[in-house]
């Protein structure tokens, strides 16, 4: 197979079919036409030696296994197109351009947002792209450019500094409390309405890491997405983990047994060493460090 006759376009549409499992949602996805998508996959599979990468099935297209295996490599692609076009989108000695962050997402969408406008107040050149998930990041890969981590970073061609530990606690609202009452020891617990996780991800064996004996049917309002759980908590629904800091911020939120539920996450802001030297993407390393630092203080001292 020649090189030019693997085109990027190509793969562009492949990861739309991919993802949507349909050449029409795909199309409007991507701003084409239905015949163009259809033509990118026919091209691409014959560049590709003649393998179909897609069969019909009762649920739109199904990728094969052939689709399957191209799937990582389409996707590293995509990411250093993306990476390509932040990198061009301002000088490096310039505090302009594009910068993609990562973070978890409670921190992406309760802490993130203020942080981020203020940067943007001091320097409105910098546009920020922020992709809320509780997923890691591939730094390496230039999935973003910066990361707010929970865990401690361990690729070592990596900037990492360590902005302090964010303390976990459990909480309720005080009208779950006067509806069915303060729980006054662990065990107690057992018969209020506990919100926690639907499956096992990443962060919830992190949590466990930490020494939370947590399983699926130990909870009433179950939900993998953690800042749904945090709504819970503020709506009144029953007793779940939450950031001090953002309890803190929170009026009607109740510290439930502080002494024996207590836990730090470490929080690292990481980013490629190649980016130290990009005057933009270190004024937002520094800036994040500063605040998330100030952030994970916001824990200490008593209730």
């Amino acid at each position: 197979m020649e090189p030019a006759s693997l085109s990027w376009d190509h793969c562009r549409s492949f990861l739309g079919v991919w993802r949507t499992g349909s050449l029409s949602a795909a199309a409007r996805a991507s701003g084409l036409t239905q015949p163009t998508v259809a033509r990118h996959i026919g091209q691409l599979e014959e560049a590709l030696g003649g393998g179909a990468l897609f069969i019909r099935s009762p649920h739109g297209l199904s990728p094969t296994d052939i689709a399957g295996a191209l799937v990582p490599h389409a996707l590293a692609m995509e990411s250093a197109a993306a990476s390509m076009l932040r990198a061009a989108s301002g000088a490096d000695s310039e505090a302009a351009g594009s910068v993609r962050i990562s973070a978890s997402q409670v921190i992406g969408v309760e802490v993130l947002p203020a942080i981020l406008a203020d940067i943007g107040a001091d320097h409105p050149q910098i546009d920020f792209e922020l992709v809320a998930t509780n997923e890691t990041s591939d730094l390496l890969r230039r999935d973003a450019d910066i990361a707010v981590r929970m865990v401690r970073p361990s690729q070592g061609a990596l900037v990492a500094q360590k902005t302090g530990a964010i303390l976990l606690g459990m909480y309720a609202h005080e009208d779950y409390l006067a509806r069915r009452g303060r729980p006054e020891r662990i065990d107690d617990l057992w018969n209020h309405a506990i919100i926690g996780f639907d499956r096992q991800t990443s962060g919830i064996e992190t949590l466990q890491g930490l020494g939370l004996t947590l399983r699926r049917e130990m909870f009433a309002f179950r939900t993998d997405n953690d800042v749904a759980q945090l709504a819970a908590i503020r709506a009144g629904y029953g007793i779940g983990i939450c950031q001090t800091p953002l309890a803190r911020r929170t009026p009607g939120l109740v510290r439930l047994f502080p002494d024996e539920m207590t836990f730090p996450l470490e929080t690292w802001i990481t980013m490629h060493e190649d980016l130290r030297g990009n005057r933009r993407m270190r004024l937002v390393f520094d800036h994040l460090v500063a605040a998330m630092t100030a952030y994970a203080k916001e824990s200490e001292g008593p209730e």
